[in-house]
């Protein structure tokens, strides 16, 4: 698509449509994006649920044999082809094998997460050495701020935006508990202007400026779960470390859908599940990142054997050989069964970048967006705020949307609703379509006549 490079989404799809000399809004347009999609091939990778496959399809509305739309990779990625294969391998081997699989096969056991942090620390801008795969997303959320935060009686605040996930917002708060302070004057929230939806990333780092002699750690999300708001990571970092904060993120809906720099940024430490946009499955292997400048200087307050050094670890002396940064923090053996997808997923985002990616993201979200102010808003002049967003739009209505959901859901669409008002619509480059959107579109509209009447 590098005739399209420079322009914004509509500039493209004005530009198609009037080679193609139909409306911007014809399928067509959505067709020609697709033929010429470089990563269209991608898709074949995936297991894609047909409309009959979704338990709340009603197949008197929609043929039961076509595709599902599926755009709802932010909560749930696809599952690999090779997924079944690879965890088909590893229970040969258990049952041919038994304990010999933990050192033999094409992922020995004890050490098979590792053979694939490299492909993760691609992902999420990092070196190898700075990944560890491990535990679950909170798990190592806890695990990393036992070490990051060492709150003193002038510098114990922990800034979070308002609204984070719970999970987040939990685990910071239980912190601020462990170590004796109160969540009440310790955990220091930020909420977007009155009126508005997000967050500025001049209030952030104004706040940061105004407050962070007292603010011991900054944890952000990297994008927003309900909104899909991206955050300027890079700024907030720089912001944080200006008055002597550590900074860190929450990257499960930003990991395997924007282009990360966690490395590059400075970032003091990060972590990500992998079942959304990474595609490992639920309750997938989570990812933990710190910085390698914090090598020799922060060390994990739990440890296990899995921290130890690998080449000794078996000698079982009870002396720890601790292993240096994120790799000392590993408490145990990971689940083969869990690396399986996971390494699966890897390798399909090894047939690409993630510049590549983000430039089709840019792409597929920002046609969604046309098509929407299109046909359901008065006022289509809004700005176009790419960089401010990943796959995700939140999709905000004034009818109710519960309704509004069901009908969608019956006609073969896989989405998510979040109570008051919004649907969320994540249209993922590695398996979704510009044809995807436009049906999305049309059924959407159906959803709605249907549920007026």
């Amino acid at each position: 698509m590098d005739q399209f490079v420079g322009l914004t989404p509509r500039e493209t799809v004005e530009k198609v449509s009037s080679s193609l000399g139909c409306s911007p809004t014809s399928a067509e347009v959505a067709a020609h994006l697709d033929k010429r999609d470089p990563l269209r091939a991608l898709r074949g990778e995936f297991l894609l649920p047909t409309v009959a496959d979704l338990p709340p399809s009603d197949l008197s509305k929609v043929k039961g044999s076509q595709e599902c739309i599926y755009m709802v990779g932010n909560s749930l990625g696809l599952q690999p082809k090779k997924a079944r294969k690879y965890l088909e391998e590893e229970l040969e081997n258990w049952a041919k094998m038994g304990v010999h699989g933990h050192v033999l096969g094409p992922r020995p056991w004890s050490w098979a997460e590792n053979t694939i942090e490299e492909l993760m620390a691609n992902v999420v801008g990092a070196k190898t050495e700075e990944v560890a795969l491990m535990n679950g997303l909170t798990v190592n959320l806890h695990l990393l701020l036992l070490s990051f935060y060492k709150p003193t009686a002038t510098r114990h605040k922990i800034l979070l935006e308002d609204k984070a996930f719970p999970s987040d917002h939990y685990a910071v708060e239980s912190q601020i508990r462990l170590r004796g302070f109160d969540p009440q004057k310790s955990m220091l929230l930020i909420s977007p202007r009155p009126g508005e939806e997000t967050l500025r990333t001049e209030d952030i780092v104004r706040r940061i400026e105004e407050e962070g002699d007292s603010i011991a750690v900054v944890m952000f999300s990297g994008i927003q779960y309900y909104t899909g708001q991206l955050f300027n990571m890079a700024a907030i970092t720089e912001a944080g470390h200006r008055k002597g904060c550590f900074v860190g993120f929450d990257c499960a809906h930003a990991a395997g859908n924007v282009e990360l720099k966690l490395h590059d940024w400075g970032v003091d430490f990060a972590c990500w599940c992998s079942y959304k946009y990474i595609n490992s499955g639920a309750g997938g292997i989570a990812g933990a990142f710190i910085h390698e400048k914090h090598n020799d200087t922060v060390k994990p307050a739990l440890v296990g054997w899995w921290g130890h050094d690998l080449k000794t670890r078996f000698r079982m002396n009870n002396v720890l050989d601790l292993q240096p940064g994120v790799s000392g923090f590993r408490l145990s053996h990971q689940p083969i069964l869990l690396v399986c997808p996971l390494q699966a997923s890897l390798e399909v985002f090894n047939m690409t970048s993630m510049q590549e990616l983000r430039r089709k993201s840019i792409l597929l979200t920002g046609y969604l967006e046309f098509l929407i102010l299109h046909y359901f808003r008065e006022d289509a002049s809004q700005p176009h705020k790419a960089h401010q967003r990943g796959c995700q739009l939140s999709l905000c209505f004034s009818v109710p949307i519960r309704t509004v959901f069901q009908e969608i859901e019956k006609r073969g669409v896989a989405c998510d609703m979040r109570e008051p008002s919004v649907l969320r619509i994540a249209p993922v480059p590695l398996y979704n379509s510009f044809t995807d959107v436009h049906r999305f579109i049309e059924t959407l509209r159906d959803a709605l006549t249907a549920s007026s009447t």
